[in-house]
């Protein structure tokens, strides 16, 4: 019977050929560009939501602003127009930042940004943020 001792070195060689191994860089894990070709949304990543016309993500969006006004984050005198832009970001459901355009009482356009978790199965939604954007969208 061999000993523990004479197994050590294919141990140590086993080990240096892990450790000398190439490691994947983020293209080659789906992130940083690559990985998936720019076909959707990647685990943990932002992606451009494809058709912001879409009927749910502008649900969405008017979702936002009076789940914004009922919170005080946004004036009682805001009314939805529309999601203009987006970016979407899978993770235990989804998560979704919307460009959304809203009219004050004077009928002026006020750019805002929402930020919005659902978990469709569980039919939960949450608004995380609702804040002024930056006017060039």
């Amino acid at each position: 019977m061999a000993t523990p001792h004479h197994h050590l070195p294919l141990l140590l060689l086993v080990l240096a050929t892990l450790a000398l191994a190439p490691v994947p860089g983020p293209a080659a894990l789906g992130g940083a560009n690559g990985g998936d070709g720019g076909r959707g949304p990647l685990l943990g990543g932002w992606a451009p939501i494809p058709d912001v016309g879409d009927k749910h993500i502008q649900e969405l969006g008017g979702w936002a602003l009076g789940q914004a006004k009922h919170q005080r984050l946004a004036a009682d005198g805001l009314r939805f127009r529309r999601v203009v832009r987006g970016e979407e970001q899978v993770v235990s459901g989804m998560r979704y930042r919307l460009y959304v355009d809203a009219a004050d009482p004077a009928g002026r356009t006020v750019p805002y940004v929402a930020v919005v978790y659902e978990q469709v199965w569980t039919r939960t939604r949450q608004l995380a943020s609702f804040a002024p954007a930056p006017r060039a969208h």
